[in-house]
């Protein structure tokens, strides 16, 4: 599926200590900028389209925004097939824009790093209580909320508390790892280095697996999909180039909304109609394309490329000081959580094959639940 993130504005109220995606003093996108991307997707592609508004905070653009932006996007391509997320830390939720997403079908994500006193630590005073007034608000009007949570260099070392937060709340959740940024060097104390990426993936897919009825973990569903069908199912496990784009409040087009407001990122701008010819002639796109050669023949032989495709372009970007050199240093944590997966999945088959005991056979729910799902 086509996807085109869109983000409104890079502003933001809370000040999270290892975030890189928010700026201050940015503009705010009008919905004029709407109706020039819907005049742009008309003629770009016809297959179906997924937007997800991202920011900084996406709701600084006003319900009014909202109230005119979805229904423009999804009527506005006529039968082509629309659906929309939202990434927001809900401060600025209100029961009518909680309603309107709602009707519209909006999956909204929302960050959260446990307990409070973790969120405080590393999302700033009172973050935890203003996202929590905001899951409530849309709790009450129906509105689905899924969490991201992210690890930090603090919190990894919290893993037992934090999982059982979220399973004692009944929350479903993504993980994220604090990462480098190519935009500064804010979020390098915070972050996480690849060895502790994969052990962390390996402690919660069994914490994950223990209890496959009382939480969702989206990340494992889509490892444990992606080594099944020896396909990534999710950005950083696939060819993003072409099928994933960002546009900023201003209409400049990018590959990622991770590169918005790089100006050496920018593709186009919706307001030109550029076609996907034009977009492949400009300089991110053939650092992209770069980016995904060098994989084709570094990761030649080993056994995950179809499963992961040497990870994120902006990961290795970042660690190459903008530069094409090596793959996502991420790539290390991917083969251990694979390579956890595969011995699991195997040790299950067996088991499966051969039990000792098949009157003892519980039914219960393993990794090849997951793979399937």
């Amino acid at each position: 599926m086509f996807h085109v993130m869109l983000v409104p504005t890079l502003n933001c109220p809370s000040n999270c200590s290892y975030c890189w995606g928010s700026k201050e003093d940015t503009g705010i996108m009008d919905i004029g900028i709407i109706e020039e991307v819907v005049n742009w997707l008309i003629e770009y592609r016809e297959d179906p389209i997924h937007f997800t508004f991202h920011g900084g905070e996406p709701l600084l653009a006003g319900y009014d925004f909202y109230k005119k932006a979805l229904p423009m996007l999804r009527e506005g391509l006529g039968e082509r097939e629309a659906g929309f997320s939202l990434q927001s830390n809900l401060w600025l939720l209100t029961d009518e824009l909680a309603q309107l997403l709602r009707d519209y079908g909006v999956a909204v994500s929302s960050s959260l790093d446990g307990p409070k006193d973790i969120n405080e630590l590393q999302r700033g005073e009172g973050y935890f209580d203003k996202t929590m007034k905001g899951y409530e608000i849309a709790q009450k009007n129906g509105l689905l909320v899924n969490f991201i949570c992210t690890f930090t260099s603090y919190s990894k070392n919290r893993v037992d508390e934090i999982f059982d937060y979220f399973l004692e709340k009944g929350y479903n959740l993504k993980l994220h790892p604090a990462l480098p940024s190519l935009r500064g060097n804010n979020s390098d104390p915070w972050a996480i280095s690849p060895e502790e990426h994969g052990k962390l993936l390996i402690i919660l897919l069994e914490k994950y697996l223990e209890h496959l009825d009382e939480i969702e973990i989206k990340d494992f569903d889509h490892f444990c999909k992606s080594y099944f069908i020896r396909k990534g199912t999710v950005c950083i496990l696939a060819d993003c180039l072409g099928d994933t784009l960002a546009v900023d409040f201003e209409g400049n087009i990018y590959p990622c909304y991770r590169f918005v407001e790089m100006p050496a990122y920018v593709m186009g701008n919706v307001r030109q109609k550029p076609t996907p010819e034009i977009l492949q002639e400009s300089k991110a796109w053939k650092t992209i394309k770069e980016y995904m050669d060098l994989v084709d023949e570094d990761c030649k032989k080993c056994r995950y490329i179809k499963m992961c495709r040497g990870g994120c372009p902006y990961n290795a970007l970042q660690a190459d000081k903008g530069e094409v050199k090596n793959v996502d240093p991420q790539c290390t944590a991917y083969q251990m959580i694979f390579d956890d997966i595969s011995k699991r999945a195997t040790k299950e088959m067996m088991s499966n094959m051969m039990p000792s005991d098949p009157g003892q056979r519980t039914g219960k729910k393993g990794i090849m639940s997951l793979m399937i799902k």
